[in-house]
């Protein structure tokens, strides 16, 4: 339960137009964004701006310093973690909406430059430090044509802000906000928009000497340092064309254990985390070792409610996958739901230079797409999947590429 809060946490939008087609990103600092929340949201801003809700994006940064904001089938048994406070719900889709008809409100004409920063230093693989990442970080500075004041800052960051851990009590938009604070000292008034790229096995477990609000502002200003040297020697452009391209996907379900088997491995994994600490084993080594056995807790939260039926009740809430394909000038974005591997990102980017996906994109699915080694590694993320793995990643890449060859 948080005590206080350390930095505030915040809804930050960018609108764009082009004469013709019409996009608006909203960033919120907290874990996820429910299907719900962001579907109220969404229309809301429509019927207030006129700009399609298909054509609007509202992300999580991911940060897990923040109230919970969705209540998941994974979490129904912990006896720690509450259910979702509904007044901060409501108070998250009214930022949400404000943040973004504001965007929109405040609209001028405007230039654009993109540029992308090298994120190294802020983390790698969670797994393998050497592992596949994404350290691209696709920006877009977006400024007024009057006085060249900066509007609005974007950038996607392919890692999860994990320096905290569950031992800090207080409020944060851990490592992202603060590199927000850095980024506003250089462009004050400019809004930071900040998405999560897929981070399912990405995090700062290598590169923290300590899980400190100190080292959270040490990779924030890290990656902060490495925004702006990306930016200095932007060129900008008024002329921007954009173009906004959505599917929907179904997904299915994985295959569960038997509660009994998933009690088993339960604890097994325990005894190895033990194991570990006995033996003064490696933070990060240990670390792991402790989401590998939250995540054979979910499991068996999630085989007993495949053996009663709540499993189906939770697809029906988060299916299907919507996918946007949203082409802003020479740079294109992906927006999907929920938490993928990284793998599944760098083969859209292969599919097509310049691809950035943003995940955590308008809800949630409820635990992490991975691979096929994840599956078999019996990892933390595959022990926390409501949706069958690898498979459902493979569909949203497969989906998201008949989508990219529609552009121009």
């Amino acid at each position: 339960m948080s005590t206080g809060v350390h930095d505030p946490l915040l809804a930050s939008a960018l609108y764009l137009g082009d004469g013709s087609t019409e996009l608006l990103f909203v960033g919120c600092d907290v874990l996820i964004v429910s299907n719900a929340t962001a579907s109220r949201a969404r229309r809301r801003i429509e019927a207030f701006t006129g700009v399609p809700a298909s054509h609007i994006v509202v992300s999580a940064t991911h940060t897990h310093s923040g109230p919970k904001t969705a209540n998941s089938l994974g979490q129904e048994a912990d006896p720690v973690v509450p259910m979702a406070d509904e007044a901060y719900l409501q108070k998250l889709e009214d930022g949400i909406v404000e943040a973004g008809s504001r965007a929109w409100r405040e609209r001028v004409p405007a230039e654009a430059g993109f540029a992308v920063a090298d994120g190294r230093g802020v983390g790698t693989n969670r797994h393998d430090p050497d592992g596949p990442c994404d350290l691209r970080v696709p920006l877009l500075m977006v400024r007024a044509l009057d006085d060249m004041r900066p509007l609005g800052l974007m950038l996607t960051v392919c890692m999860h802000p994990t320096v905290l851990h569950e031992d800090s009590t207080l409020i944060s938009a851990d490592f992202p906000g603060f590199a927000r604070q850095d980024l506003q000292r250089s462009f004050p008034g400019c809004p930071v928009i900040y998405h999560m790229g897929p981070s399912g096995n990405q995090s700062p477990r290598h590169v923290t000497r300590a899980n400190t609000f100190e080292e959270a502002g040490r990779l924030g200003e890290i990656l902060g340092s490495a925004v702006r040297s990306a930016l200095e020697n932007v060129r900008f452009t008024s002329s921007v064309p954009l173009v906004c391209l959505t599917a929907e996907v179904a997904l299915s379900a994985r295959t569960f254990p038997s509660s009994a088997e998933a009690a088993t491995a339960l604890a097994a994994s325990h005894a190895r985390l033990e194991a570990l600490r006995q033996a003064g084993a490696p933070r990060a080594e240990v670390r792991t070792a402790e989401c590998d056995w939250f995540g054979a807790e979910k499991t068996l939260v999630l085989a007993r409610a495949a053996e009663s039926g709540g499993v189906q009740e939770a697809l029906a809430v988060i299916l299907p996958a919507k996918i946007q394909v949203i082409g802003i000038g020479p740079c294109t974005y992906v927006a999907w739901p929920g938490e993928m591997f990284v793998e599944f990102g760098l083969e859209v980017a292969r599919h097509r230079p310049g691809t950035h996906v943003i995940s955590l994109a308008n809800g949630t699915l409820h635990g992490y797409l991975v691979t096929q080694e994840a599956v078999e590694r019996g990892s933390y993320e595959a022990g926390n999947a409501l949706l069958a793995s690898p498979a459902s990643g493979e569909l949203l890449v497969r989906a998201t590429r008949e989508l990219l060859d529609l552009l121009p």
